[in-house]
């Protein structure tokens, strides 16, 4: 019987049993809703503030600073349309972010320039590290929010957030990330970070899908994104998913206090790396140390990716050639073309994501079947058979 192995983390991730067991009893029995005066609201209410107030501590950042949504692209949405809109009517109306972020972020900007606002998209370097020098330049004092990713999604690069915020912060701009891919692999301290926005997802590390939140750091007004009643302190409207966010502050508090257990993750991930570069033609997308514990994207040239990912799945590994959101494209990754990996090379890459449950046989398991699977398909493919012939002459 062929092994099953999940390495596809970075799109979505089981819900665990920790979760389940805090979400069970606010399903079956303190199901109130949190804006009800009664006995059962008052309790509910009381799980609310009580879910924020752990999550807080996690960020060390005051409760009144959180916020809850549905996912991560709402929270990218409200805090990118929320801060320009805002700042407009002071004069800034500008939007400076890179050019490997998420669809999410990406699709967001390219709306608000259908909308008169300015947005400058800035590069990154070969390991899709953001240029510094580049992103300095385009902040200027009509820029409102720059919104640079805390680490990729599909090639797990992590930013230099912290030098980034302060060169916001210098031109007056507000620094807002997406830290749906860092949660759980980096410790952030929002006490001390210089950003004041900060986006995440729940089922990225084992809550549910359906729940993000947003961080809104004191003193930063922006636009709501949804009108309605006067749920999260009039700021998003919409009951509050209560069984979520119990669920959502637990998967937190877990995934945090597993920070320090990186290294076996980051040693397995290593491995993986070492074993698939054997293979020729490959090669390593993203920098190779600074990017998540859990991430490898390698390019494969001379085959297609979504044809390694068929054969993987019959093989029962789970993997992705990105981010799951872009999956039904057969365009290549826009984050590989913006590193500058040429086109036809972009196409042959794939992303493996792991985490703690991840087992060293899951990491044999990989090796032992990715390479005859390129092998094969390369073997298919008439361009490989003249680079065989002309290695041959």
């Amino acid at each position: 019987m062929k092994r099953f192995v999940y390495a596809d983390n970075a799109a979505t991730t089981p819900v665990s049993r920790e979760v389940i067991e805090a979400m069970a009893p606010v399903f079956s029995e303190q199901w109130g809703n949190p804006s009800s005066l009664h006995a059962k609201g008052r309790e509910a209410k009381e799980l609310l503030d009580g879910a924020r107030e752990r999550i807080a501590k996690v960020f060390s950042c005051s409760a009144n600073e959180i916020y809850f949504t549905s996912c991560g692209s709402e929270s990218d949405n409200w805090a990118i349309r929320g801060a320009v809109k805002r700042l407009a009517k002071k004069g800034r109306n500008h939007i400076v972010t890179s050019a490997i972020e998420h669809p999410a972020v990406l699709n967001t900007c390219r709306d608000l320039e259908k909308e008169g606002y300015p947005v400058t998209y800035v590069g990154v370097d070969s390991d899709g590290i953001v240029k510094m020098d580049e992103l300095e330049a385009a902040i200027t004092d009509k820029t409102a929010v720059v919104a640079i990713m805390f680490a990729n999604n599909e090639v797990g690069t992590i930013q230099p957030i912290e030098e980034i915020g302060k060169l916001a912060h210098a031109k007056g701009a507000l620094m807002f990330t997406d830290a749906v891919q860092a949660i759980g692999n980096i410790d952030i301290d929002l006490s001390k970070l210089p950003v004041d926005m900060l986006a995440l997802s729940g089922h990225k590390i084992h809550a549910p899908k359906g729940i993000g939140m947003l961080y809104i750091k004191k003193g930063v007004v922006i636009d709501n994104l949804i009108s309605g009643g006067g749920q999260e302190r009039r700021k998003r409207a919409g009951t509050e998913n209560l069984p979520y966010i119990v669920g959502l502050a637990k998967a937190l508090e877990v995934a945090s206090a597993k920070i320090p257990e990186l290294d076996r993750v980051v040693k397995m991930r290593d491995r993986l790396i070492e074993g698939l570069e054997k293979v020729p033609f490959s090669k390593l997308n993203g920098h190779r140390t600074q990017r998540l514990a859990g991430n490898v994207n390698i390019g494969f040239e001379f085959i297609e990716g979504e044809s390694m990912l068929l054969w993987l799945d019959i093989s029962g590994i789970c993997a992705s050639t990105g981010s799951a959101c872009s999956s039904a494209s057969l365009e290549a990754s826009h984050v590989l073309l913006a590193m500058g990996v040429p086109h036809e090379k972009a196409h042959g890459s794939v992303r493996l994501s792991i985490t703690h449950e991840t087992t060293e046989e899951d990491i044999d398991y990989i090796l032992e079947t990715l390479p005859p699977i390129i092998e094969k398909l390369r073997n298919m493919s008439p361009l490989w058979e003249e680079i065989v012939k002309g290695n041959q002459n």
